[in-house]
């Protein structure tokens, strides 16, 4: 399918009708550079109308029986389901994701949609025993409030699944911001969900170069109950520190800067996969990217050596062709942080094994990096790039001191096939993910999340939903 054959939704979505801004912005392929199309540009204006009707479409959408949200949400996973493969050639087009890779996207985001269709029809209360006889007690889950979402560039799909379904399903409504960069395929999906029957000013997105006007109406609204959040630590400090005026729920998921520790008892060829995994899935564009590789002596010559070859035979090219395994990066400011760090450790000593240059446009070209001195940028900052630095690591103690060595908690890997050092490694690590012997841990019924400046509360499970949820105590005395 060429850039030419698809077409996008361009206006913004509000109260179940598709609207025109005054204002415009242009979304690029990071492929070729080349406009897909010139979209709605909001501001306040637009975020206020978005307000509105969002919280009077609340009052109606909170009353709806969880089997009426659940079988709406149910439609609109079928539809994604229906639609995978356009979803999956828009997420390519619009931030360079390998097609292959899209296409699991998509599956990813569709299963948030399915596990909260059905998680709606379990929001169990409980009753409580009171010590009086003539009292009885419950505890209620009730629906927050309106909430506001904003969403990061590199999972166009699943990061708007993962944080809008939930909130659905619980009864909220949702207003969305998405990254300026992969707005099209957030749109496509509010498109399936008015499709499904989702009711007028349930689902809103509104597209926006400059996120702070709306940011800014969303934060001060005191009937938006709840922020979500995925994107940079430095913007979630913002939103945290903003969001304490009206006393918003918060749900931050951050930066990471993951650390792969490959032991010495690692079978060697699996760990090179799992790590490989780990490290270059979306070019490395991915939070739990892994961001540090520490390696014992004793097969650290036999791991670098396989994991160099593995990276050597990674596909680089146009992402749109099926057997591409490495796009391009999605913007300049990436590609250029990319570039700074790779420079910054071979500066310092590191030895340069495979790659460490442009592929010409946003492309840069998987790289390889050996006895990377501690005090480089890529072992103190995330990278967001196919770049994998391997260190040396003598001990368990020491291995751990380092990879928690760190502001950032989001997760962690590690290769071992000693169950004990498996169980107290995990427990020693402050992450709020650990991938043992996994390099890709993540699924719409587990918890994800992270801790210190990884952010705060979790997303997927059970704990998704209760997120998005209050607990009303009622107390009924039997006269």
């Amino acid at each position: 399918m060429d850039i030419e054959e698809v077409a996008f939704e361009t206006r913004f979505f509000v109260d179940g009708d598709w609207r025109k801004a005054p204002r415009t912005f242009a979304v690029k392929s990071p492929i070729d550079g080349r406009v897909l199309a010139e979209i709605a540009d909001c501001g306040a204006e637009e975020a206020k109308s978005a307000a509105d009707a969002a919280v009077a479409a609340f009052e109606k959408w909170r009353k709806t029986t969880a089997y009426d949200r659940a079988a709406i949400l149910r439609r609109w996973y079928e539809l994604i389901i229906r639609d995978a493969e356009k979803i999956a050639r828009s997420i390519t087009l619009e931030m360079g994701k390998p097609i292959a890779e899209a296409r699991g996207e998509v599956r990813y985001a569709a299963g948030f949609v399915e596990w909260y269709a059905e998680e709606a029809k379990r929001l169990y209360g409980e009753t409580i025993p009171s010590q009086f006889s003539h009292k009885r007690l419950l505890a209620i889950p009730q629906p927050v409030g309106p909430v506001y979402g904003v969403t990061p560039w590199n999972f166009p799909a699943a990061m708007v699944t993962r944080k809008a379904a939930p909130a659905l399903a619980a009864g909220c409504t949702f207003i969305l911001k998405p990254a300026e960069q992969s707005p099209l395929t957030a749109l496509l999906l509010a498109q399936l969900w008015a499709e499904a029957g989702g009711p007028p000013g349930t689902l809103a997105v509104l597209p926006a170069l400059d996120p702070v006007p709306v940011t800014e109406v969303m934060m001060r609204d005191e009937r938006i109950r709840k922020i979500t959040f995925t994107g940079s630590t430095e913007v979630g400090r913002l939103l945290y520190r903003q969001a304490a005026d009206t006393i918003k729920r918060v749900s931050l998921e951050l930066g990471g800067h993951a650390p792969f520790i490959i032991f010495d008892d690692a079978d060697v060829e699996k760990a090179v996969a799992a790590a490989l995994a780990a490290k270059f899935r979306n070019g490395g564009q991915v939070c739990v990217a892994a961001n540090r590789l520490y390696v014992y002596p004793k097969v650290k010559e036999a791991f670098a050596e396989a994991y160099a070859e593995a990276v050597r035979k990674l596909k680089v090219g146009n992402p749109l062709e099926e057997d591409t395994q490495i796009g391009p990066l999605v913007d300049e400011a990436v590609f250029e942080k990319v570039t700074t760090h790779v420079r910054d450790a071979l500066s310092r000593g590191a030895r340069l094994v495979f790659g460490g240059e442009s592929g010409g446009g946003l492309y840069f070209k998987p790289t390889v990096l050996l006895d990377v001195h501690p005090q480089s940028r890529i072992m103190r900052e995330e990278t967001f790039g196919p770049v994998a630095p391997i260190v040396s690591c003598e001990s368990d103690a020491e291995v751990i001191r380092l990879a928690n060595a760190t502001s950032y908690g989001l997760a962690a890997y590690f290769w071992t096939r000693d169950l004990k050092r498996a169980f107290t490694v995990a427990e020693e690590l402050e992450y709020g993910i650990i991938g043992v012997n996994d390099g890709v841990p993540s699924t719409p019924q587990a918890p994800f999340g992270g801790v210190k400046f990884s952010g705060i509360g979790r997303e997927g499970g059970h704990w998704g939903i209760e997120e998005f949820l209050d607990i009303k105590y009622v107390s009924i005395a039997l006269t």
